[in-house]
C-alpha cells in the first residue's frame, strides 16, 4: 500500500535494522565477508533464494543475468529510485543494446521451462511496445519469445498512470515464461539473444528461473469438466465467464470437484465460488485471463462472495494460473486475481500475474490459507488481508515485482486477529514494504526472506497507519506481534516524497502511538540495508524487543530515531555501519530509549545533525559507488526538469586548436536525473546528457566564456559497445549574450553510427559565438536528446583570445512592469533533487517548489529577468502551512548584469518561514541594476537543502 500523501519535510521516518545471532547468521556473515571474491568469480554472493531454512521453497532454480555469459553491458549496482538497475534483483542487470547481443545461462539442474525477467523501453504514448527475443539452446535457435512493455512503465504520482508526460517513470520490469519442449540436462546452455533492434533500442535482462515442470495433472475421478461438460473455450477466442460460473455452481450443488483442463481461457469478469473445489492441470497448463473490452473494471478473477452477501466458505483453488491483462492502477477497480471473502478455504499452487492485487481479501472472514503459490508483476499489493481477516495465513509463497506492498494486513474497520505470514520470499516491491501489518492483533511474521525494497517503504513495517487503524475500533497494533527468524537483504530505501531513508525495519505511530502491545523481533538478519537498519517515526512506539539480531551493513545508521520510542536490545550486534562513529541518529532526545539487555555491540555513539548523510551503499557487503550504473542508450530514470548549470566567476576566453568547450559551464533545457549537461563537456565519452523523455524540443548549451568564431562542432554518443545506431534531428545555434540565438546550421537528421565511432562533425559558417547551443527535435532510438560530448573548435586562423563580448547591462525598451517580474522567466540552479527543478520557483504555483541537491551547501537558484532593472524587493515563499512546518534558511541575495560577476544585494542572514505568516519572507534591496537575480542558501534548519516554492522580484 502506498504511503499517505506526504507532509513534505515536516516529518521524517525512522527505520529499524536488525540481524540475528542465530546459526544461520554465521553463514550469512561469512557470505557477506567473501562477497567480493564471489562476485569476481561470477558466483552470486547472496540471494534471497539461498537463505537456509527461511523463505519459500520454490520449484525453480534462479540465475542472475549479471553472472551469466554475455556480450552485453552489465548495468549497476544502483539503488537510486528511477534508475533501471535499481529495480533489478540484486540491483544489477544486463543491457543488450545491439543485434546479436545475448545473455547465456548454463543449467545447473534439468529444466524444460524458463521464466525470465526483462525490461523494454516504453513507447512514446505510454501504451507499451511489443517485441521478441530469440531463445537458443546450445547455440541453435529454438524459438522466438514475445515480450512487451504493456505491463510495465508507470508515471506520475500515486496512484500512477500511463502518461509519460507526467514523468517519474518506474516499475520498469516484467517477466514472461515459455516451455522448452523437452527436458534439457545439466550443462545445457540457454541463450536469450537480440534478433533485431528494429523493435526496441535495448533489451534489459535481469534474471531467469529454470524449472522442470511436471506433465499436466489429469481430471480427478468424478469431477466436472469446464470444457467437456460446460463448453468453456480452451482457445481463449470467446468469453467463458458464464460457462465457468455454471460449472462452479453445479460443482457446489452436486458436491463435485470442478476441473480446468489444459487451455488458455478468457474471462470477462469474476467467477464467484462458494463451497466448491476448483482445480486445474497445473499453473503452466490451465490459465485464466482476459478483460471485458467494454468495461475496464471487469476482468478475470476468482472471488468469494462479498461479506455483506454472507461471504463464501469451504473453497479450494488449486493448480492453475490467473494471468490477467491489467496495465494500469485504478484503486476502485475490482480487477484482482482473488477477492471477496473465503472462510475455511485454501489457495494452493496458483500462479497469479498481471492483475491489480494477487489476493485482496475483504472480511469478515476466518481461516484462509494461501500456500505454495507465485504472485508476480502486480500493479498494487501481492496479498492484502483487508478488514476482519482472522486466523488466516500466507505461507511458502513467492512474491516478486508488486507495485505496492508485497504482503500486507490492513484492518481498516474490523480487527485482523491471529494472522500470519510465514516462510515466504518477497522481493522487489516497487513501492512500499516487503511485509507489513498496519495494525492487527497477535500477528506472526516468521521465517521469511525480504529483499530489494525500491522506495517508500522498508523490509518489515509494523505501524498504526492507514485509514481506520485505531484502538477505538480494535484495529490498532495489539497483543503480541512476533517477527522471528526473518532475513532482510538490501531492504529499506529512500522515500521519494520525504527524500530521506526508510529503515529495513521501521515503526510508525502516525494514527496513534503504538502502546500496550508486545512486539518481539527475534533471531533476525538485516543485511546490506540501503539506509538505516531500524527506524521510529510519526508518533511514539513502545514495547519493542530486539533479541538475537544481526545488523550487517547499513548505508547510514544502525538506528534512526525520529519519534519517541522504547526499545530493548538483547544480543543485537551491528557491524559495517556507514556512520560507524555514531551509529545511532537521535534528535528526539530522552524520549527515545534503548534499554540494554546485554550482549550488544557496535551501537555506541549517537548524533543529532538535523541532516541526512548520503548513504554508503554496499553490494553484498562490498562498498559500491552510490547512484552509478553503466551507460545505457535507454536509461529508465525519472526526469528532472531543472538544468544544473555551473557558472564561471570570470569569463575566460578559449584559445588553441583543440576542443574549447571542454570544462566550460554547460546548461540544458532539462535533464534525466544524473545525466546532466555537464557530462557533455567532461571529456568522457562514456558519460552523457539525456533530456527529459517525450518532451521535444530540447537543447544543451555551453558557455565558452567570450565570443569567438567557431569552425566546427563535434557531437558524440557513448562507444559502439554500448549504444546502437540512431539519428537525431538537430540544429546548431549561437549567441553572444545567452538570450538571442542565431541559427548557424539548420535542422537536419544526423546519424550516430557505432561503426564510425558514434560521432558527428558539423562545419560552421562564419560566426561570433559565446553561447553554443545544440537544439534537438527528434531521436529515432529514444524519445529524448542525448550527447556524451559537445566539442567546439575555433575557426581557421583564430587561436588567440579575442576581446570578450560583454552583455549589455540594460536592454533598450525593457519594461518589467509593476508586478512580479520573475514569474515565467528562465530559471536555473546549482542543482536540484528529482523533479523539484528551478522552474518551479517561477511558475506562480506556491505548491510546486525547487529543492537543491541534499547535503551539499551552498546551493543557489537564479532567474534571468531578460534585461537589467532596478529591483526594490524580493519575496520568497515555501508551500502553504498545511504541508510545511517552520524552518529558518540562511540565505543571501545577489545580482548580476552578465550572469557571471555577481554583487551582494543582501548579505547572508537567517530568514524564518513560518506557516502562521504564510511561509513567506520579503527582503528589501538597495539600489541596483540586476538582470540575473540569485538566491544563495547555506543552511536550512528543517531539511539539508535549499528550498523555494516561489522566487518573486519586484522593480523599485
Amino acid at each position: 500500500m502506498q504511503q499517505p500523501p506526504p507532509t513534505r519535510h515536516g516529518r521524517r521516518t525512522v527505520a529499524a535494522l536488525t540481524a540475528t545471532a542465530l546459526g544461520t547468521v554465521g553463514l550469512l556473515t561469512a557470505v557477506l565477508a567473501n562477497a567480493g571474491a564471489a562476485h569476481a568469480a561470477g558466483v552470486p554472493a547472496l540471494s534471497p533464494l539461498n537463505v537456509p531454512g527461511r523463505g519459500a521453497t520454490v520449484p525453480f532454480v534462479e540465475q542472475e543475468a549479471e553472472y551469466a555469459a554475455t556480450n552485453g553491458t552489465v548495468i549497476g549496482p544502483d539503488r537510486k529510485y528511477g534508475a533501471l538497475p535499481s529495480e533489478a534483483s540484486g540491483r544489477q542487470a544486463v543491457a543488450l543494446n545491439g543485434t546479436g547481443q545475448y545473455v547465456e545461462f548454463t543449467l545447473t539442474q534439468p529444466a524444460n521451462s524458463i521464466d525470465f525477467r526483462y525490461s523494454l523501453p516504453d513507447s512514446a504514448d505510454g501504451k507499451g511496445r511489443d517485441a521478441s527475443i530469440d531463445l537458443l539452446v546450445d547455440g541453435a535457435r529454438l524459438k522466438s519469445v514475445p515480450v512487451t512493455s504493456k505491463y510495465s512503465w508507470y508515471y506520475g504520482g500515486y496512484p500512477f498512470n500511463n502518461n509519460p508526460g507526467d514523468s517519474n517513470p518506474h516499475h520498469f520490469y516484467d517477466e514472461t515464461r515459455t516451455l522448452l519442449g523437452q527436458t534439457y540436462p545439466v550443462g545445457t546452455k540457454i541463450r536469450l539473444q537480440v534478433a533485431s533492434t528494429a523493435q526496441s533500442p535495448t533489451f534489459t535482462i535481469d534474471l531467469a528461473d529454470f524449472e522442470n515442470v511436471a506433465g499436466p495433472i489429469g481430471k480427478p475421478a468424478g469431477a466436472l469438466d469446464v470444457v467437456a461438460d460446460f463448453g468453456a473455450d480452451p482457445t481463449g477466442a470467446t468469453d467463458s465467464t458464464a460457462k465457468f460460473q455454471a460449472a462452479v455452481d453445479a460443482g457446489a450443488a452436486q458436491g463435485k470437484t470442478v476441473y480446468i483442463p489444459q487451455g488458455n481461457f478468457t474471462l470477462y469478469s469474476h467467477v464467484v465460488v462458494d463451497k466448491v473445489t476448483l482445480v486445474g492441470a497445473g499453473p503452466w497448463y490451465s490459465v485464466l485471463g482476459g478483460r471485458d473490452p467494454n468495461n475496464r473494471a471487469n476482468a478475470a478473477g476468482v472471488y468469494g462472495k462479498w461479506a455483506n452477501q454472507g461471504g463464501s466458505s469451504n473453497v479450494t483453488l488449486k493448480d492453475f494460473a490467473i494471468i490477467g491483462d491489467i496495465r494500469e492502477r485504478v484503486d476502485e477497480d475490482q480487477v484482482n486475481a482473488l477477492g471477496g471473502a473465503m472462510s475455511n478455504s485454501t489457495v494452493d499452487n496458483l500462479w497469479l500475474q498481471h492483475t491489480k492485487v494477487g489476493a485482496w481479501m475483504d472480511g469478515p472472514m476466518d481461516r484462509l490459507t494461501i500456500k505454495n503459490s507465485r504472485i508476480l508483476d502486480q500493479t498494487a499489493d501481492g496479498v492484502n488481508f483487508h478488514t476482519g481477516v482472522t486466523n488466516s495465513t500466507v505461507t511458502n509463497t513467492f512474491v516478486r515485482n508488486t507495485g505496492d506492498d508485497g504482503l500486507a494486513s490492513w484492518p481498516q474497520d474490523k480487527p485482523n486477529t491471529n494472522d500470519s505470514f510465514t516462510h515466504n520470499t518477497v522481493v522487489l516491491p516497487i513501492l512500499a514494504n516487503n511485509i507489513v501489518t498496519y495494525g492487527g492483533r497477535d500477528f506472526t511474521i516468521s521465517d521469511n526472506v525480504m529483499s530489494d525494497t525500491i522506495t517508500n517503504g522498508g523490509g518489515l513495517h509494523i505501524a498504526n497507519r492507514y485509514p481506520g487503524v485505531n484502538s477505538g475500533s480494535g484495529t490498532a497494533v495489539a497483543g503480541t506481534i512476533t517477527a522471528a527468524r526473518n532475513t532482510l537483504i538490501r531492504t529499506g530505501n529512500s522515500d521519494y516524497n520525504w527524500n530521506f531513508g526508510v529503515g529495513a525495519v521501521w515503526f510508525s505511530g502516525l494514527n496513534e502511538p503504538i502502546s500496550g502491545a508486545t512486539i518481539n523481533i527475534t533471531d533476525t538478519d538485516i543485511l546490506d540495508s540501503s539506509y538505516e537498519a531500524i527506524q521510529t517515526i510519526e508518533g511514539a512506539a513502545n514495547g519493542i524487543n530486539f533479541t538475537n539480531v544481526n545488523i550487517n551493513g547499513a548505508g547510514t545508521y544502525a538506528v534512526q530515531a525520529q519519534a519517541n520510542a522504547t526499545l530493548k536490545f538483547t544480543n543485537v550486534k551491528a557491524s559495517n555501519i556507514a556512520q560507524s562513529a555514531t551509529p545511532i541518529h537521535n534528535c528526539v532526545g530522552t524520549g527515545f530509549v534503548i534499554a540494554d539487555g546485554g550482549g550488544n555491540s557496535g551501537l555506541t555513539g549517537s548524533t543529532c545533525t538535523g541532516t541526512w548523510p548520503a548513504p554508503v551503499w554496499t553490494y553484498n557487503g562490498v562498498p559500491s559507488n552510490p547512484g552509478t550504473s553503466s551507460p545505457s542508450p535507454s536509461p529508465s530514470q525519472s526526469s528532472s526538469p531543472s538544468p544544473s548549470p555551473s557558472s564561471s566567476p570570470t569569463p575566460t576566453c578559449p584559445t588553441g586548436t583543440g576542443n574549447v568547450a571542454q570544462g566550460k559551464p554547460a546548461t540544458a533545457s532539462s535533464s534525466n536525473q544524473t545525466y546532466g549537461a555537464g557530462n557533455t563537456v567532461d571529456g568522457d565519452a562514456n558519460s552523457y546528457w539525456e533530456s527529459a523523455n517525450n518532451a521535444f524540443p530540447q537543447w544543451v548549451q555551453v558557455d565558452l566564456g567570450c565570443a569567438v568564431s567557431l569552425g566546427k562542432v563535434t557531437l558524440k554518443l557513448p562507444p559502439a559497445s554500448a549504444w546502437n545506431t540512431r539519428t537525431e534531428t538537430l540544429s546548431v545555434q549561437g549567441s553572444t549574450d545567452g538570450s538571442s540565438f542565431t541559427t548557424l546550421v539548420g535542422p537536419a537528421g544526423r546519424t550516430f553510427d557505432p561503426a564510425t565511432g558514434n560521432t558527428v562533425t558539423i562545419d560552421l559558417p562564419a560566426n561570433s559565438t559565446r553561447y553554443l547551443r545544440i537544439a534537438v527535435t527528434g531521436n529515432t532510438a529514444w524519445p529524448a536528446a542525448q550527447f556524451s560530448e559537445v566539442q567546439a573548435f575555433l575557426g581557421s586562423g583564430q587561436t588567440s583570445s579575442p576581446t570578450p563580448t560583454p552583455t549589455p547591462t540594460t536592454t533598450p525598451g525593457c519594461n518589467p512592469g509593476t508586478g512580479n517580474v520573475a514569474q515565467g522567466k528562465s530559471a536555473t540552479a546549482s542543482g536540484s533533487t528529482q523533479t523539484y527543478g528551478a522552474g518551479n520557483a517561477v511558475d506562480g504555483d506556491a505548491n510546486s517548489y525547487w529543492e537543491s541537491a541534499n547535503n551539499a551547501f551552498p546551493q543557489w537558484a537564479q532567474v534571468d529577468l531578460g534585461c537589467a532593472v532596478s529591483l526594490g524587493k524580493v519575496t520568497l515563499k515555501l508551500p502553504p502551512a498545511s504541508a510545511w512546518n517552520t524552518r529558518t534558511q540562511t540565505l543571501a541575495v545577489s545580482g548580476s548584469t552578465d550572469g557571471s560577476s555577481f554583487g551582494t544585494l543582501a548579505g547572508p542572514a537567517g530568514y524564518t518561514f513560518d506557516p502562521a505568516t504564510g511561509n513567506t519572507v520579503t527582503i528589501n534591496l538597495p539600489a541596483n541594476s540586476t538582470r540575473y537575480l540569485r538566491i544563495t542558501v547555506t543552511g536550512n534548519t528543517a531539511w539539508p537543502a535549499g528550498q523555494l516554492s516561489e522566487l518573486q522580484a519586484f522593480a523599485s
